[in-house]
């Protein structure tokens, strides 16, 4: 199974989701939703072997956590106001406690909780948050192979919005770079699902 957990510092997490201002008055939710959208959407269909946890830490209130999973996923379509329509339905009911996941629809589900709370839940399994700064996430002179490779890799990774991670929340958490420029969440996202899909091997020591 992929993993994504994308931070939203700012994002909603209660109350009427204005779906003309994404970008603004939602708290760039727009980010949000075009993570979700790369993690999950193939040019016609979905990854079943993919999960991702949006986190909406912007209240009013408590944060939020939602969670889209590919394998159970159904009725989701490649449009951005859509999605955010049906993050809207989710931010408008109560919210449940911390780590107890309550479901919204086939394959979407919320919680109350945090990063903390998400890779607590996630285990034992290699974790990894993206960061320009950090050593690259495939190995020394790692090489495209001839052919797609793809494996049944069981991995996370953490991606924020436009603002920095919280250090104390990545505690152990080792960080890798897609390169030296920084890219937006979504297109780290396809970059990552491409590395997967060819099988590269990656620097997880």
């Amino acid at each position: 199974m992929r993993r994504f957990a994308i931070i939203g510092h700012r994002a909603m997490s209660k109350g009427k989701l204005p779906l003309n201002d994404l970008a603004g008055g939602a708290g760039r939710m727009d980010v949000l939703v075009r993570a979700m959208m790369a993690a999950l959407l193939t040019s016609h269909g979905l990854r079943k072997d993919t999960e991702i946890i949006l986190h909406l830490g912007g209240g009013p209130g408590p944060p939020r956590r939602i969670r889209f999973d590919g394998s159970e996923l159904v009725g989701v379509h490649a449009e951005e106001r859509s999605i955010a329509g049906q993050i809207g339905k989710v931010i408008a009911t109560p919210l449940p406690p911390i780590g107890h996941w309550q479901p919204i629809t086939r394959g979407i589900e919320h919680s109350g909780g945090n990063l903390k709370t998400t890779l607590s839940q996630w285990g034992e399994l290699p974790i990894v948050a993206l960061d320009a700064n950090a050593p690259r996430l495939w190995i020394p002179g790692a090489s495209l192979p001839e052919q797609s490779n793809q494996g049944d890799v069981d991995i996370g990774f953490v991606l924020s919005d436009d603002q920095p991670l919280d250090e104390e929340s990545l505690n152990g958490v080792m960080k890798r770079s897609l390169g030296e420029q920084w890219l937006q969440g979504h297109m780290a996202i396809g970059v990552v699902h491409f590395l997967l899909d060819e099988g590269v091997t990656l620097n997880l020591d």
